[in-house]
């Protein structure tokens, strides 16, 4: 492909049962994929990508690291295709849990590491998860400083704050429980439609999440991170960011800092990269693009037929 095109990398919540079964049905590499992941976690994991349950599916421990596989298993499954090569990226982001696939694709960070990382990621977030009861809230309508406004004020009962700033009209705030329905009530005061709790764990992207960060940051000191091959764009700060000292910092602080994900994705439309590959499962990324930049193309790649019109489009 001559166009620059980037790869975007989905985060926790887009997982669904079946993801990656079509894949891998049809192409070794995406099958080859998951059997690795099986192999490294000592677990069927692609059993429970392919059949379930949800509630199997969607516990924080094993829903990245599902995704994490499923994702890079549809990588794989262009690159047998001859549709794309990683090499040839213009560039490579992930929202969130997705950043550690990103970092994966570009050379990064070896496949095995990254499983390892988002198990124990997701561990660590459920623990937190579990010893201060918290949750996530989607803030639809209000502008940005109104919904700061709402969290610094609830603040006083516990926290809160700004988790995902990932489009226009699309903010997600996350916090103790008490203080996160204090601050969706401030939300609505200052002009925002609605409220919407999301289905999580808890609040991630925030305080809370304090003692992952910690637990990630001793793993991530004893694992080798060399500079990507690829331009790799932070959620943390919403740039690019070349320095492998850099980026493990950036990953220690990611799940307590907020998701910069319309930043980091100006600054690549900026940067040139007008179009995207996202890798399954879903297309939630494509939607927040479209809001970021209408004339942005974003294509999808969970399917085979995905994969073909990906070929035929080279």
């Amino acid at each position: 492909m001559s166009t620059p095109t980037g790869l975007l990398f989905p985060g926790q919540g887009a997982q669904v049962v079946g993801m990656g079964l079509a894949l891998a049905e049809k192409y070794p590499a995406a099958r080859e994929v998951l059997h690795r992941a099986d192999t490294v976690l000592g677990i069927s994991l692609s059993k429970i990508c392919f059949e379930g349950p949800i509630a199997e599916l969607t516990r924080t421990d094993l829903s990245q690291p599902a995704i994490f596989a499923v994702s890079l298993a549809a990588l794989a499954a262009l690159e047998q295709a001859g549709a794309f090569r990683r090499e040839n990226a213009s560039m490579a982001a992930g929202l969130s849990l997705g950043e550690y696939t990103a970092l994966c694709a570009a050379g990064s960070l070896p496949f095995e590491d990254g499983l390892r990382l988002v198990r124990l990621r997701g561990e660590a977030m459920q623990a937190a998860s579990t010893a201060k009861p918290s949750s996530m809230s989607a803030v639809i309508g209000g502008d940005e400083a109104s919904i700061e406004a709402a969290c610094r004020e609830a603040s006083a009962i516990g926290i809160v704050s700004i988790a995902n700033k990932n489009a226009p009209g699309q903010i997600v705030i996350s916090g103790e429980l008490a203080a996160l329905e204090a601050a969706e009530k401030g939300c609505v005061a200052r002009g925002a439609r609605r409220c919407m709790r999301l289905t999580v764990a808890g609040a991630f992207h925030s305080e809370v999440m304090r003692p992952a960060a910690e637990r990630l940051r001793a793993a991530l000191a004893k694992t080798a991170i060399a500079a990507p091959r690829v331009a790799f764009y932070s959620n943390v700060t919403g740039g690019r960011v070349d320095s492998p000292d850099q980026i493990r910092e950036n990953l220690a602080q990611q799940v307590c800092a907020p998701v910069l994900w319309e930043a980091s994705m100006r600054a690549s439309l900026a940067a040139g990269t007008k179009r995207y590959i996202e890798l399954a499962p879903g297309t939630a990324l494509s939607g927040m693009l479209r809001k970021i930049d209408s004339g942005a193309q974003s294509l999808p790649c969970e399917t085979p037929e995905h994969v073909e019109a990906l070929l035929a489009s080279k």
